[in-house]
């Protein structure tokens, strides 16, 4: 684990991971320390999977926004 993650990671290599750290966490058996740095990745990875998630919100909604201008435009002519 690297303590700061990879702003490069895809959002399904985060989710993927992300379901790793909590099967090992759910399973128990490791140290405090393995758990803290384990939720600590969990958190990062988190992170990156809502940032991916609300870019795609993002993309989706201009999307729609500009498909409802451009009928718009239509209905007017």
């Amino acid at each position: 684990m690297t303590g700061k993650v990879d702003e490069a990671l895809g959002y399904e290599q985060a989710r993927d991971e992300l379901i790793e750290v909590v099967r090992r966490l759910e399973a128990g058996g490791t140290t405090l320390e393995e758990s803290l740095a384990l939720w600590e990745r969990g958190e990062e990875l988190a992170t990156v999977c809502r940032r991916w998630l609300e870019g795609a919100r993002a993309r989706l909604d201009a999307a729609l926004a500009e498909e409802e201008s451009v009928e718009g435009t239509d209905e007017d002519e």
